[in-house]
C-alpha cells in the first residue's frame, strides 16, 4: 500500500501582519518525531526572541506522516526595513513544492537570483528576498548557497523530501543553534530560546567552559549548554528520518579559488590591483543600503569607519554618522570622527556620555548576552545610543582589522612561530629547567606567562596564535577547575584543530588573517555585535567582511598587507587618498572602556562578591574557589588584568540567569 507524502498545515499559533517587506531577525523551530508539543510552546518560543524583532511575528504548526508521524513548528519576530508587501511575511510557503522557510538576515543579491530563477521560468507572488530564498531552494536544492551574497541564517521544510534544510552564511554573521534528542529537533537564533523550551536541560557543556576560560567566548561548533551546537559558518545541515548530517559549502581558505597576480612585485600591478580593490569594496558598501529606514554608520574615526564614510560619500548617498563622545578626553575620539564628518560633510550626530552613563549600563549587558563574553559591553551601549537616535539599520567597520592585517598579532604570531620552531631544536633536557628559570625570574604578568609557555613545551601548544589570543593559559585555567576535563578538552581544541588546518596553505600573514577571521572575530566580535544589537531590535551590517571581497583578499599575499609604516596599506591604497593623515596614522584604539579602574573602583564590590560566591554558585561544581580568588588577587597587585577576574563574573552571573 503506498503511503501518503501529504504534508498539511494544522496550526497557526499566531500571525501579525503589517504593511511592509521586514528583515526576520529571530527564527526557532521545533520537530517531534512522533510526539506533540503545545502550541502555546511554540508560541512562547517566538516570543522570546521579540526583542530581535519587535515588530511582527508569525509562527505555524505543520503535520507530517513520512516516514514517521512528525510535528514541525516553525516561527519568526521581525524587524521592519524596507516597506513593500504584507506578502513578505513569513513563515512563507512556496505553494508549487509546499516547502516552508523562516529566515534571519538580508541577500544583498537577491534581486540578480530573481532574474536568473525568472530565465528559468520561476514565477514570484511577492518582491521580498525571502520568497527569492524559498524559490532558490525549490529550483536549485542546496545548490542555491553558492548563489547568494549575503548575511543569512535560514530554515526550510522540505516537503516533497520530509526533512529540514539549515544554512548559516558564509562569514557567519547570523547565528543559527540546533539541539537534537530522540524525539526532538530543535533550532533557533539565540541558545537562550532553545532553554526556554524547556526541552533542553540546563546542564554545562565542559567543552564550552574550557573554551570561555581560554579566550573569553565559546568557539562554534560549542555552547556553553550540553547537547546545543552551533552550525558552523558556510554550512548547512540536513535532519532526515531522525539523523543529522553537517555540510561545509564555503570556506576562505578554499585552495579552488587561488590565482596569482600578475607581477607581484611591479608598482604599476599594485596600483591596478588597488583600484580593483576600490570596485570591490564600493560594490559591497553600495550592496548594503538597500533600506527604506534610517540607515546609520557608526564612525569612531578610525581608518575602518571612516573608509566606509570615504566610499559611500562618492556615490551620492545620504550620509548619517553617529559617534559616541566621552566627557573624560583619555577616552573620547571626538577628533577624528568630527575630522571625518567635517570632510565628507555627513549628517553628523554626537551623543555625549559619561563613564556613568556606562557603567550603568553593565547589568543590562549582561542580560542580552545569548552565551558569556568578556567583550560586548561597549556594543551595547552603542546599540542603545543610536536605536535611542532614531537609528535602525548601522554599518559597521568590524572586521577591517582581520580582512587587512590591522591588528598587531599579523606581525607577532610569525615571529612566534619562528620562536618556536627554533626554540624547539634546544635539547627537552635544557628547554624546560630554561623556561622554568625564566617563570621563577621574571615578573609575574600575562605576557610572561604566555613566553614561558610557549617556551616550556612548543610542541604541547596547537599554535602560537591561540596562545597569543589566551585568557588563561593552560596551567592557569587548570588551577581554576575543580574538575577533569581530559574527554572536554578534546572536544574543545577541535575546532581550534581544524581552523588551523585549513589555514596551513596559507603564508604566515593569511594565516593569521584566516585565525582572526575564523576565531576571534567569528566567535567575540561578530557574536557579540548580533545579541547586542539585536537587544534593541537595531540591525548591523558588515561590508568589509562581504564574502567577494574576503575571496579577493585571500589570493593576495600577505606581504603586501603590511608596511613599515602605513597601517592597513592595502585598504588605505584602495581608498585612493580619500582619508586624511591624522586618521590614517593616528594611534590604534577601539572603543576603550575603563575596566581596569573601575574594577578596582565601581565594580569593585560586585566582583568581590560573585568571586566569594563561587564555592556555593552555580559553578561550585566545576571551580575551584582558591584558584577564582587567586585570579583576583593577582589583579589587585597587578600581576594581571582586569578582562581575567572580568571573566569569572560574567561567567557567574550567566550561569545565575541561565543555568
Amino acid at each position: 500500500m503506498k503511503r501518503s507524502t501529504k504534508t498539511c498545515v494544522i496550526h497557526v499559533v499566531s500571525s501579525e501582519f503589517q504593511a511592509g517587506l521586514y528583515s526576520v531577525c529571530g527564527i526557532v523551530g521545533i520537530l517531534a518525531r512522533n510526539a506533540h508539543f503545545a502550541p502555546e510552546l511554540l508560541e512562547r518560543a517566538t516570543r522570546s526572541l521579540a526583542h530581535r524583532g519587535p515588530d511582527d511575528s508569525g509562527s505555524i504548526i505543520l503535520h507530517d506522516t513520512v516516514p514517521e508521524p512528525l510535528e514541525i513548528g516553525l516561527g519568526n519576530r521581525r524587524l521592519a526595513i524596507l516597506d513593500l508587501s504584507p506578502l513578505g511575511h513569513q513563515p512563507m510557503q512556496d505553494k508549487e513544492t509546499g516547502n516552508w522557510i523562516v529566515y534571519n538576515g538580508e541577500i544583498y543579491n537577491f534581486r540578480e537570483v530573481r532574474q536568473k530563477l525568472e530565465k528559468e521560468g520561476v514565477r514570484f507572488v511577492s518582491h521580498s528576498d525571502t520568497e527569492v530564498l524559498l524559490k532558490a531552494y525549490g529550483r536549485w536544492g542546496e545548490r542555491c548557497l553558492q548563489e547568494l551574497s549575503g548575511m543569512f541564517a535560514f530554515a526550510i521544510w522540505d516537503a516533497r523530501h520530509h526533512k529540514l534544510f539549515l544554512a548559516r552564511d558564509p562569514m557567519g554573521i547570523k547565528p543559527l543553534y540546533y539541539y537534537a534528542s530522540e524525539q526532538y529537533f530543535l533550532f533557533a537564533s539565540e541558545v537562550r530560546t532553545l532553554l526556554g523550551t524547556g526541552l533542553v536541560s540546563r546542564r554545562l557543556e565542559y567543552s564550552g567552559l574550557l573554551n570561555y576560560l581560554t579566550f573569553g567566548s565559546v568557539y562554534d561548533p560549542n555552547t556553553l549548554i550540553e547537547g546545543v551546537n552551533m552550525l558552523r559558518p558556510g554550512h548547512h545541515l540536513v535532519f532526515e528520518k531522525g539523523q543529522t548530517r553537517e555540510v561545509m559549502y564555503w570556506d576562505l581558505a578554499d585552495p579552488k579559488r587561488s590565482r596569482e597576480i600578475p607581477g607581484r612585485s611591479g608598482q604599476l600591478n599594485r596600483k591596478n590591483l588597488e583600484d580593483e580593490l576600490h570596485g570591490v569594496l564600493d560594490e559591497s558598501v553600495r550592496s548594503q543600503l538597500v533600506s527604506d529606514v534610517r540607515v546609520g554608520l557608526f564612525l569612531s574615526g578610525g581608518i575602518d569607519s571612516s573608509s566606509l564614510v570615504a566610499l559611500l560619500s562618492r556615490s551620492g548617498v545620504r550620509l548619517n554618522t553617529f559617534s559616541l563622545v566621552f566627557r573624560e578626553a583619555d577616552y573620547s575620539e571626538a577628533e577624528y570622527s568630527r575630522t571625518i564628518a567635517q570632510q565628507f560633510r555627513t549628517e553628523h550626530q554626537e551623543n555625549t556620555v559619561s563613564q556613568r552613563d556606562v557603567l550603568d549600563s553593565i547589568p543590562a549587558a549582561i542580560q542580552a548576552m545569548d552565551q558569556p563574553t568578556i567583550d560586548g559591553v561597549n556594543t551595547y551601549f552603542v546599540s542603545l545610543q543610536a536605536r535611542a537616535a532614531g537609528v535602525k539599520v548601522a554599518l559597521s567597520g568590524l572586521g577591517g582589522d582581520e580582512m587587512f592585517a590591522g591588528y598587531p598579532s599579523f606581525r607577532t604570531v610569525p615571529w612566534m612561530e619562528r620562536l618556536g620552531r627554533q626554540w624547539q631544536h634546544v635539547p627537552g633536557m635544557l628547554r624546560r629547567p630554561l623556561a622554568a628559570a625564566f617563570g621563577r625570574l621574571s615578573p609575574e604578568t600575562d605576557q610572561n606567562r604566555k613566553l614561558a609557555a610557549l617556551v616550556g613545551d612548543p610542541g604541547s601548544l596547537i599554535h602560537p596564535y591561540f596562545l597569543y589570543r589566551m585568557l588563561f593559559t593552560p596551567r592557569r585555567r587548570n588551577r581554576l577547575l575543580a574538575i577533569s576535563t581530559d574527554h572536554a578538552l578534546e572536544q574543545a581544541n577541535a575546532p581550534l584543530l581544524d581552523s588551523l588546518n585549513f589555514s596551513q596553505r596559507l603564508d604566515p600573514v593569511n594565516r593569521v588573517s584566516y585565525l582572526e577571521s575564523r576565531c576571534y572575530m567569528l566567535n567575540t566580535l561578530l557574536r557579540d555585535a548580533d545579541f547586542m544589537s539585536m537587544a534593541h531590535g537595531l540591525e548591523v551590517r558588515v561590508p568589509l567582511i562581504d564574502q567577494r571581497l574576503a575571496e579577493r583578499l585571500f589570493t593576495i599575499p600577505g606581504s603586501w598587507k603590511l608596511d613599515g609604516e602605513l597601517p592597513k596599506p592595502l585598504l588605505v591604497g584602495a581608498l585612493q587618498g580619500a582619508l586624511p593623515t591624522k586618521v590614517v596614522r593616528r594611534p590604534k584604539r577601539g572603543f576603550t572602556l575603563p575596566f581596569e579602574h573601575w574594577l578596582k573602583d565601581e565594580l569593585r564590590s560586585g566582583v568581590e562578591e560573585v568571586i566569594r560566591k563561587v564555592r556555593e554558585g552555580p559553578l561550585a561544581s566545576v571551580m575551584d574557589s582558591n584558584g577564582a580568588r587567586g585570579v583576583w588577587t593577582d589583579f589587585l597587585k597587578g600581576r594581571t588584568s582586569w578582562s581575567r577576574p572580568w571573566a569569572i563574573y560574567v561567567l557567574h552571573r550567566w550561569c545565575e540567569l541561565h543555568l
